[in-house]
């Protein structure tokens, strides 16, 4: 039985494809360019179909022979010149996947989303669970795209093909840097001296998972999730404030932090977006991404701990195995 895993560059993807190789599995891997694979992910146990979302020749070669689909590959970027392209992959690209691996007796696909889908929660509320938002409001194009996505996979759950869907949070941990190794990123500038201020207030909280336990969190709903059913994939809830005085703490650079107005924050977002639609290039920051940060992200695994038998690393204990990895390469 072959395995396929689509989004395999990034940042899960990459991770997963080496679990799944350990684990004896033969995989195969729809990827864009087979030269940015064996430069990021680096084993050669693996078939390539090169190929995208969008490419029915490829997507019919690469779903070939697989009982087992684990559908990563998405559109991340914080900002685009065309918008449409968060629709045109995670969404039409998601339809077309499951089109095809309906056809060809796929036995079960785990769909990853975010956990932004779920929306924030009151402050002081009780964490949200999968059940606790059916219409959240958005605040990107991106999460706006993964519910839309969401709901295309729910579309094939009355069939043979099971489905099931995975949200994690906000991912950190060794593996390859890029937008979604953002809180890695950030530790690093943090471990640097380069970090120095607190979002808003300090009080919004976020939820925080090891990159370890995602992959595991990935088998697991292959393995035991209920079809038709999504499984919040997180970790630790913690306000800023306290996120960074741990940080501190683990560091021992005990510096001085500026809480910054979320205000100033949305004036510099708006900036950055100017300038990226002027000179063609990414902003640092955008508007959805600080209307994020003033909201409360607290998360509920309790779902997934109970059907999928999925468990979480400590914080303290992730962020010194992601200073390990920065610090000794």
């Amino acid at each position: 039985m072959k395995t396929l895993v689509t989004g395999s560059t990034g940042y899960v993807g990459a991770k997963l494809v080496h679990t799944l190789i350990d684990m004896g599995q033969d995989v195969k891997c729809l990827v864009r360019s087979r030269d940015k694979f064996n430069k990021l992910v680096k084993v050669k146990d693996v078939e390539l179909i090169e190929g995208d979302l969008n490419d029915l020749t490829a997507l019919k070669a690469a779903v070939n022979e697989c009982k087992e689909i684990y559908h990563l590959a998405a559109f991340a970027d914080i900002w685009t010149q065309d918008p449409e392209t968060y629709h045109r992959i995670n969404v039409q690209g998601t339809r077309n996947l499951l089109d095809i691996a309906s056809d060809k007796g796929v036995r079960k696909v785990v769909v990853t989303s975010t956990a932004g889908v779920m929306g924030p929660c009151e402050f002081n509320a009780e964490p949200v669970t999968e059940d606790t938002n059916p219409d959240p409001p958005f605040y990107s194009r991106y999460d706006q795209s993964k519910f839309e996505q969401e709901r295309v996979a729910m579309e094939y759950t009355g069939q043979e093909m099971d489905i099931v869907i995975v949200n994690p949070s906000r991912i950190y941990g060794p593996g390859i840097r890029g937008v979604s190794n953002s809180v890695s990123n950030l530790i690093e500038l943090f471990d640097r001296g380069k970090w120095r201020f607190i979002p808003g207030d300090g009080t919004s909280m976020g939820n925080y998972v090891f990159i370890e336990d995602v992959v595991q969190g990935h088998l697991n709903a292959m393995r035991f999730g209920v079809s038709g059913n999504r499984y919040i994939l997180g970790g630790e809830n913690i306000s800023y404030s306290d996120f960074f005085s741990k940080l501190n703490h683990i560091t021992q650079r005990n510096q001085k932090l500026f809480k910054v107005p979320v205000n100033l924050l949305m004036l510099w977002s708006h900036s950055e977006v100017f300038m990226a639609k002027v000179f063609n290039k990414k902003p640092m920051i955008v508007p959805a991404f600080v209307q994020k940060l003033s909201k409360n992200w607290n998360l509920s695994s309790e779902k997934s701990m109970r059907e999928l038998h999925y468990t979480y690393t400590d914080l303290t204990e992730g962020i010194n195995k992601t200073l390990e990895w920065i610090r000794n390469g």
